[in-house]
């Protein structure tokens, strides 16, 4: 009996994966649920099991291919009795994947619509890389693709974007966002033979670069920065950080009574909220707080505690337990980094005063939380003006200037820092 293994859907919104590696070849044997495949979709690796015990008669696509979810990647003979392929026979059959029409909806060039030619496959992130850009679709079809039989990568697209050129009258917003259309030269690269090396980028850290570019080019970035007094939050934290992790097996850190002040603060300024869709905006109805998380490799991800306006802290104290457990061990699942809606970056982990953070795209705001550190201070007593040690730190606030002026972005920082300096430091656990 032949048994199809299919792509398996691995989060709503996720549509394809890219395949990392197989574990398995043609001819060998594997048990039902051994790991087979690792894939990737978008930050998060994730392992794909056999869904049956038998001999891999076929594998069908190969390392870097991305593949649409329900597509069958390889067939498994599920009794075991016909004689595997030749482990040198060539695993991909052309005809196993027919191409079909692909209808590219809103990606246009002079008000026209497009329909991709029946042998050219565009997948649905490239459609949306084209559609951001505002590529036409005659100038998707004229990049060289460095995929399997031609197919059309994402890096592909990205460094056509870095390489073209357009008139400053022709197309004004990617000739100022395009720095090498610049007359100066590229600065030269001193390399000392036997002393420098050359460590090539990993594939997450390749993704982080082209997001972090692409955010910078395409969102205005403007910083806010306030000072906040957490001195009632640091002695209620250091009272009870021990009680809480008797009585519910958790611990106590700043980020889930940072979470809770940013979703409250959203509520109070729900239009930092939204993303942007060209010429619109998108107003999102449920708060879902992006985490920057720095993982074990260097690299950054961002887990998302979902609906945190609707949780107290210790619900959203294990949330973010949770996602931090799962992102130092690589275990978050792909649903579990996909939703935000805003994000924090607690900078002050690594020490840092205060931070300037890059918006997390298609969000319009991202806060960075400095250091929290002891230091006299002028208060203001019944007794009148008096100096005290005081437990301050750092927000500091990017915006996207496109839709969050300085008034929106300023009040909701701020907001952000009444919602910490005034807790309440009777809060029960």
């Amino acid at each position: 009996m032949i048994t199809e293994f299919k792509m398996p859907k691995m989060g709503e919104s996720i549509s394809e994966a890219t395949i990392i590696s197989w574990l398995k070849n043609v001819g060998d044997f594997v048990e039902a649920e051994e790991t087979i495949l690792e894939v990737a979709t978008d930050k998060v690796d994730s392992d794909v099991p056999a869904p049956v015990s038998g001999v891999i008669t076929e594998i069908r696509f190969q390392k870097d291919d991305v593949v649409e979810v329900g597509t069958v990647l390889a067939l498994i003979d599920s009794d075991g009795k016909t004689e595997a392929r030749s482990k040198k026979q060539d695993v991909f059959e052309k005809n196993s994947v027919t191409p079909s029409v692909v209808e590219v909806p809103q990606l246009t060039t002079h008000n026209s619509k497009f329909i991709t030619n029946a042998d050219t496959f565009i997948s649905p992130l490239i459609i949306s890389i084209a559609q951001k850009e505002n590529l036409s679709i005659e100038e998707l079809q004229s990049i060289p693709g460095s995929g399997r039989e031609g197919r059309l990568q994402k890096s592909d697209v990205f460094n056509y974007l870095n390489s073209r050129k357009y008139s400053l009258q022709s197309n004004p917003k990617l000739e100022i966002r395009n720095s090498q259309t610049s007359s100066y030269p590229k600065p030269k690269i001193n390399f000392v033979e036997g002393k420098d090396r050359i460590v090539e980028m990993d594939r997450m850290r390749k993704m982080i670069a082209d997001h972090m570019v692409y955010s910078k080019q395409t969102s205005p970035h403007v910083t806010s920065y306030i000072e906040v007094d957490v001195t009632n939050l640091v002695n209620w934290r250091n009272d009870n950080k021990d009680k809480f992790q008797e009585k519910h097996n958790e611990k106590l850190t700043f980020t889930p009574v940072f979470v809770q002040a940013v979703a409250k603060a959203i509520v109070d300024f729900p239009m930092i909220n939204v993303s942007v869709d060209e010429k619109n905006i998108i107003v999102h109805s449920d708060i879902n707080i992006g985490m920057a998380t720095a993982l074990p490799s260097g690299n950054l991800i961002v887990p998302v505690v979902k609906n945190a306006n609707e949780k107290d802290l210790v619900a959203l104290a294990k949330d973010v337990n949770n996602l931090a457990e799962a992102s130092r061990n690589n275990k978050l699942k792909p649903e579990q980094i996909q939703g935000s809606t805003f994000t924090i970056s607690n900078v002050g982990t690594f020490g840092s005063l205060m931070g300037t953070p890059i918006i997390n795209q298609p969000e319009v705001a991202i806060l960075a939380l400095g250091i929290i550190k002891k230091r006299p201070e002028v208060i203001t007593t019944e007794k009148g003006d008096e100096i005290a040690i005081r437990s301050m730190m750092y927000l500091s606030l990017s915006f996207d200037h496109r839709v969050v002026d300085g008034f929106l972005g300023g009040s909701f920082l701020r907001k952000v820092g009444d919602y910490l300096e005034q807790f309440d430091a009777n809060t029960t656990i």
